[in-house]
């Protein structure tokens, strides 16, 4: 991850001791919440991926993620990120790093 983001990301949730690494995303009391409600988004064929490491997916399968991603509209981007956290579903690398640029671009503009 970018020092840039980094900085960001202690700038949105501050310094805390206990960290998911989703900075720009992560809403705690949200995901700490007893049965939280898991959102799909017409993305449920990613659940085949729970418990995968980020940089362990192919070529092909970071195509699956990055489709997801590209077809969805960028206010749902935040949503979706915690709909694979919840899932236990690591975004690969690549994917991961351009959701939270769209998120920290959302973000910065107030939306």
């Amino acid at each position: 991850m970018s020092n840039t983001l980094n900085e960001n990301h202690r700038d949105v949730v501050g310094e805390r001791e206990e960290c998911c690494g989703m900075h720009l995303v992560c809403e705690r009391e949200t995901l700490l919440q007893p049965n939280p409600e898991i959102i799909y988004y017409d993305d449920e064929e990613l659940d085949t991926f729970i418990a995968r490491e980020p940089d362990s997916y192919s070529d092909e399968e970071t195509e699956q993620f990055a489709y997801v991603l590209h077809t969805m509209l960028e206010k749902d981007v935040p949503g979706w990120v915690r709909s694979l956290q919840l899932r236990n579903i690591q975004l690969p690398l690549p994917v991961r790093e351009e959701a939270l640029l769209i998120v920290q671009e959302r973000r910065s503009k107030g939306s």
